[in-house]
């Protein structure tokens, strides 16, 4: 049966971070499902694309549970960090052992919720001075922790979107689907 990810998405989201990782998963037969946070209406990102989500995040929910959940960065990840619902699939996704994926800021979001405390992780430089306290900092381009995986920013997209397939897939496809973009 094919892995799912529940990928989130709000105004302010970096597009680099969103589209690689939802294409990159898609590629590698994980069944994605992108839900704003904010509802099902078009999402205006950081550098204005707009992005039309599958679904809400509530009626995303109503669907779980998923094998992983992603959440982007940008300055969207402000909008994650003051949701409660956000919250709310995050501490069930660390209750049941369900991959929790974040990159760029979004991994300031975890700390806010309580998320995956004392794990190592790595962030966007941006917030590291939030992290370093509650976590074991590095900074690898991904970072891999049980459950969580972690990644810096837009450059690193490709690599964190690649072990989060790993992960959800297997190695041999995550390089099947690495080879076929002539990373």
């Amino acid at each position: 049966m094919a892995k799912s990810a529940l990928v989130l998405i709000v105004e302010g989201t970096e597009e680099m971070e969103f589209t690689i990782t939802a294409d990159v998963l898609r590629r590698a037969g994980v069944k994605v499902v992108v839900a704003g946070v904010e509802g099902s209406n078009p999402v205006k990102c950081s550098r204005d694309v707009v992005i039309v989500p599958d679904t809400s995040l509530a009626e995303a929910v109503k669907k779980g549970p998923y094998d992983a959940v992603v959440l982007p960065g940008g300055m969207g990840y402000k909008k994650f960090a003051t949701s409660t619902e956000v919250g709310s699939v995050l501490s069930k996704q660390e209750e049941t052992g369900g991959i929790i994926a974040a990159i760029c800021a979004a991994p300031s979001v975890l700390k806010t919720h309580s998320i995956a405390t004392g794990k190592s992780l790595t962030s966007y430089p941006s917030v590291k001075g939030e992290l370093v306290k509650d976590y074991k900092y590095s900074e690898d381009k991904v970072v891999v922790d049980g459950n969580l995986i972690t990644s810096r920013g837009p450059g690193t997209a490709f690599d964190f979107a690649l072990e989060l397939a790993k992960q959800l897939t297997n190695k041999t496809k995550a390089d099947e689907v690495k080879a076929g973009l002539l990373l």
